[in-house]
């Protein structure tokens, strides 16, 4: 009798089992200013989310993901649904009205909500198929996506939560940009987005009360807080000082495991879910950081060898919305520890602590290797006429 193999992607087991590892040590080591007399409250809770993560991943593999091309819409007006929760109802922390109160457990619903809209674009963009659309061709499928974007992505950046949006928006641009529709059309839509940057920096210069009305004053506080930290270290700026004195201090090996100045004395805020390459920086220094980034280096190459293998348009597109996710992710998380970017608030998936953004990135992997093993069905089915 032929045992039936576990629906799982091995390389990718193993890659999360080291940023699970990478996890661990850094929550431990950077929660200890919030870990109400137990240092390991925050690493059982991370445990518990991975373990429960893992069941959600090897679940949704085992589905057929052609399946869910059909129900896309239903998850999606759900998402936006519970996004309307949660401008009534919502928990607010730190000024911002996230989260949902489920008694047994809170949940992010603009986390769940990204996985389905990447879901409802690809089953739109599917539909299309791979034949190349020319301009005129392209703007009622164009128009029709970015209807299906705007409405999560103004409820989301009404929470506020800036780093999410652009998530999304980044994770469609990239759909966009590997479908059939129109080149013209995609370097129409990344026109219209670099006048909307310049827009705003001519504002900042030149007239700065109508910016002041389109930017809110806490995001204001942490473009000016990016742009100097060292002026404003005792206010805008003390995050991203405090994060890169931990990182420089770290230098080549780093301090040692929680042997950070920076991370054990406080000073740096929510060293264990935004700012967690801080505490990996200072750590373990540069080697550490460095192994991390080839962990999503090689997590990314993964997907897209998964995707270039793909026998199904959906499957292929499914790909490459979860790599638009994580790749942003990655990029703002670690960009602006280190300066690169303006503080948003994104974590560093499977690193971070978050109940969450861990679900529904194991959500995501999981739809990942689901393509990947019914893509190895249909290369080596035994129907298959030789």
């Amino acid at each position: 009798m032929q045992s039936k193999k576990l629906p799982i992607d091995y390389t990718l087991v193993f890659l999360l089992g080291c940023l699970f590892i990478f996890s661990l040590l850094a929550i431990y080591s950077g929660s200890g200013q919030y870990a109400s007399g137990n240092p390991m409250f925050f690493v059982q809770r991370q445990i518990m989310w991975y373990v429960i993560g893992f069941g959600v991943m090897m679940g949704v593999a085992y589905l057929d993901f052609e399946l869910l091309e059909k129900w896309t819409l239903p998850f999606y007006i759900s998402g936006v649904l519970l996004l309307i929760l949660v401008r009534f109802i919502g928990i607010e922390r730190n000024g911002a009205q996230r989260w949902l109160d489920l008694v047994v457990i809170e949940i992010q619903p603009s986390e769940f909500m990204k996985i389905f809209l990447v879901l409802h674009i690809a089953a739109l963009l599917t539909k299309v198929g791979k034949y190349k659309l020319d301009f005129k061709e392209s703007i009622p499928v164009t128009s029709k996506i970015l209807l299906y974007t705007l409405l999560p992505t103004y409820l989301i950046l009404d929470q506020p939560d800036l780093g999410t949006t652009m998530m999304i928006l980044f994770a469609v641009f990239g759909l966009i940009f590997a479908s059939s529709i129109s080149m013209k059309m995609v370097m129409l839509l990344f026109s219209l987005g670099i006048a909307g940057v310049m827009t705003l920096v001519y504002l900042f210069f030149n007239n700065f009360e109508l910016f002041n009305e389109i930017i809110a004053d806490h995001q204001l506080s942490r473009i000016y807080g990016w742009l100097n930290p060292a002026e404003y270290s005792q206010g805008f700026g003390y995050q991203l000082q405090q994060a890169l004195l931990g990182i420089g201090s770290g230098q080549l090996s780093g301090s040692g495991f929680t042997a950070g100045y920076q991370v054990q004395s406080g000073r740096i805020p929510e060293a264990h879910t935004d700012f967690i390459f801080a505490v990996i920086g200072e750590d373990f220094g540069f080697v550490g950081a460095s192994i991390l980034v080839i962990l999503f280096f090689l997590l990314i190459y993964r997907i897209i060898t998964i995707a270039f293998h793909a026998s199904s348009l959906f499957g292929v597109y499914i790909c490459i919305g979860v790599i638009g996710l994580f790749a942003f992710q990655v990029f703002q998380n670690i960009g602006m520890t280190i300066g690169l970017m303006p503080i948003t608030g994104l974590a560093l998936p499977f690193v971070s602590y978050g109940g969450s953004a861990l679900l529904t990135n194991m959500m995501a992997i999981g739809l990942v290797t689901s393509v990947h093993l019914r893509t190895k069905e249909y290369m080596f089915s035994s129907e298959e006429t030789i």
